[in-house]
């Protein structure tokens, strides 16, 4: 049996036999023997992070050491806590990452404990902490953090955040103790909160199920809640050390910080929680044609600070159809009229319209006055317009009014930030055509498992969006892989050193990995109900594909020149489909694997991407697909021909399967990318 073979579509029962189940690939080559194959797969020469299982009486959780974080606390199959960790942040609100050593874990039929040390150290700060974990036979998990700062610094927090799940916990009740000992009901904010639903928190319990509670009790300094599906994360956070207080604080040598976290169930449900098991497969169910949600339309950004597109990438970037263009333009800068010159231009060759991104300043009337002038003699195919101003995270009613003055065209406005600015500052909707915000996975979290959750707080901010909109439009611009710049800084933020890439740039934009992540994201859009979404920038690292001339910075964003990304395959299967409709997609593990189903007149595509470092069987059900079938398959094995020769690839990349069969079984190695249509 051939590896394709192996690795096939298989009928239903196959499985029992092995048939179609990978192999977990060795970890030092990749098949195009220049990289490790972990750059392949997420950009970076490590292995995965570990986990360790734990087990306290009926609660079972996971310890990732390297980031001393405990996920996913539950109690049965429901989800207690998303999340407990320490972070220390600095000034700009920068989380310095921790570094484990001294790692100790004991476990029992009774419980476990574990304790460690932990240095962070960051440009000027050094401040290191000792942390213990310990759960019991009844249910009771305590972690405690103590901490000595080793230098002097500034710092806007140090300490405990707990996180609550969504899925479990979005509008429903919960009971509140404060720091004065007074108690009061609440519940969990349904659509999105954009302030602190509770402050002043000693505890906080909610119903796990009926007939359990849980209690999380803090320890060593104030807590408060926010609701962070303002930032995509898929969490309600009680933090440290409230916000109304003033940031940043310096921390002097010496300083100690003792804090502490304790989780207790009460009460007892109807069946006693089951040891984990692992998934033979994981279960995909493709829904309802009738709740099938219109495509957005889908766009790119311009890459200002690479060269205008060859005539080779222009070709490349076609096949993507984006619908615009998006262009940032400053009025007060001098070069703006040239940069929108060259976005023109790079429209009208991929024969796209602009998304075009006007920031005033105080002296807005002069500015657009300015702009309209030259737009007269341009005359470039504009799609919409989205208005900002300078010095405020979300558009004023005033800078709205003079743009519909001298703009022509739909106008829109909102953020050029996240959610959480548009949601705290929302806009006077009448007169406006589109209502704005940016998307990105790593405001507060850089793992890849974190940047997997946000597909679930990315849909929240589109309902949330909704609430009022009015009749505008939403579109989510730009969406990308990491925070073009940061909103909330108190201090100008350093340049890119020579041994890191600059803030706004990831190694896994080039990486399997950012696939399966784009893959998530354009499906959380789509079943959302958003009508326009920017992705990333047409070339270059933050791009769908690398420059010509390389990468700037090799060694740490290892990529081939003039390749397009893994993640333009994903667009470019999307794209022949624009217009069409995405139906709902249910994952029975949606940390794991993320799929997309896609339909426009009698054609069907199914696509489906591991998202982990484990080779899965993903079972698909109601696909309605029919037999037989193609699959083409981007992995480690096809990664290179799918970079350098992409026309190639997408031709001549697919395989036939003739099977019979009502569900479709596709054996996935570590985060690979396949698409499926009727052969």
């Amino acid at each position: 049996m051939t590896r394709r073979e192996a690795l096939g579509i298989c009928a239903v029962g196959a499985a029992a036999s092995g048939a179609g189940i990978p192999r977990a690939s060795p970890a030092p080559a990749a098949e195009d023997n220049t990289r490790p194959v972990s750059v392949l797969y997420y950009g970076a020469d490590a292995p995965p992070p570990r986990s360790i299982d734990l087990q306290a009486g009926p609660l079972r959780m996971v310890l990732e050491p390297e980031l001393a974080f405990v996920r996913y606390i539950k109690y049965a199959d429901r989800e207690v806590l998303r999340g407990i960790y320490a972070p220390v942040r600095d000034r700009n609100w920068g989380t310095v990452a921790p570094k484990v050593r001294n790692l100790r874990v004991e476990t029992a039929a009774s419980g476990f404990r574990a304790a460690f040390e932990v240095d962070c150290q960051e440009g000027p700060i050094d401040f290191g902490w000792k942390g213990s974990i310990a759960g019991d036979s009844s249910g009771v998990v305590r972690f405690t953090f103590d901490g000595e700062a080793r230098s002097t610094f500034l710092r806007n927090r140090i300490g405990f955040c707990v996180l609550h799940p969504i899925a479990e916990c979005a509008g429903r009740p919960c009971a509140v103790e404060k720091v004065d000992g007074s108690k009061e009901d609440g519940r969990f904010p349904d659509d999105i909160s954009p302030h602190q639903p509770f402050v002043d928190v000693r505890a906080i319990s909610h119903e796990v199920e009926p007939g359990v509670m849980a209690e999380v009790r803090f320890e060593g300094d104030t807590f408060e809640m926010e609701d962070q599906r303002n930032w995509t994360d898929a969490s309600y956070k009680t933090y440290c050390t409230p916000l109304r207080l003033p940031f940043p604080v310096e921390v002097k040598a010496g300083t100690r910080v003792s804090q502490a976290v304790t989780v207790k169930l009460t009460g007892r449900g109807k069946a006693a929680p089951g040891p984990r098991l692992a998934a033979a497969e994981i279960v995909v169910r493709v829904g309802d044609a009738a709740r099938a949600a219109v495509l957005p339309v889908i766009g790119l950004g311009i890459a200002a600070e690479s060269p205008e597109p060859t005539a080779r990438e222009q070709a490349r970037l076609r096949t993507l159809r984006p619908a615009h263009l998006r262009v940032d333009l400053r009025l007060t800068d001098q070069g703006y009229l040239e940069l929108l010159r060259r976005a023109a231009r790079e429209a009208a060759a991929l024969g796209s319209a602009l998304e075009a991104a006007v920031f005033v300043t105080d002296a807005a009337e002069e500015e657009l006055q300015g702009l309209e002038r030259e737009l007269a003699s341009m005359k470039p195919k504009v799609a919409r317009w989205l208005v900002f101003h300078e010095k405020e995270q979300s558009t004023g009613d005033r800078w709205t009014a003079l743009a519909r003055r001298y703009l022509r065209g739909p106008l829109g406005a909102g953020t050029n930030a996240n959610f959480t600015e548009l949601n705290r500052g929302r806009p006077n909707t009448q007169g406006l055509d589109v209502i704005c915000y940016s998307a990105n996975p790593q405001v507060h979290a850089f793992d890849n498992l974190s940047l997997v959750e946000t597909f679930e707080g990315l849909r929240h901010t589109a309902r949330s969006a909704r609430q009022f909109t009015g009749s505008a439009k939403l579109a989510v611009t730009p969406v990308t892989l990491r925070q073009r710049f940061n909103p909330v800084a108190t201090a100008v933020e350093s340049g890119p050193a020579g041994d890191r890439l600059p803030p706004s740039v990831d190694a896994r934009q080039a990486s399997l990995f950012g696939a399966g992540w784009t893959l998530g994201s354009l499906q959380a859009l789509a079943e959302s109900g958003v009508d326009f979404a920017t992705f990333y920038e047409t070339t270059g690292w933050r791009g769908v594909m690398e420059n010509e001339s390389g990468s700037r910075m090799p060694a740490l964003f290892p990529s081939t020149a003039g390749g397009v990304f893994p993640l333009y395959h994903v667009l470019a299967d999307v794209a022949e489909f624009a217009g069409g409709r995405a139906l709902p997609v249910r994952r029975q593990e949606p940390l794991m694997i993320a799929g997309m189903f896609l339909r426009q007149g009698g054609r069907s595509r199914l696509l489906v991407a591991n998202l982990g470092p484990a080779p899965r069987m993903a079972r698909v059900e109601n696909s309605g697909l029919g037999w037989p079938v193609r699959i083409r398959r981007l992995d480690e094995h096809s990664y290179r021909e799918a970079g350098a020769n992409p026309e190639a690839y997408r031709k001549n990349g697919w395989q036939p399967a003739r099977l019979r069969g009502d569900a479709v079984e596709l054996g996935l190695l570590p985060y690979e990318y396949v698409a499926v249509d009727p052969a």
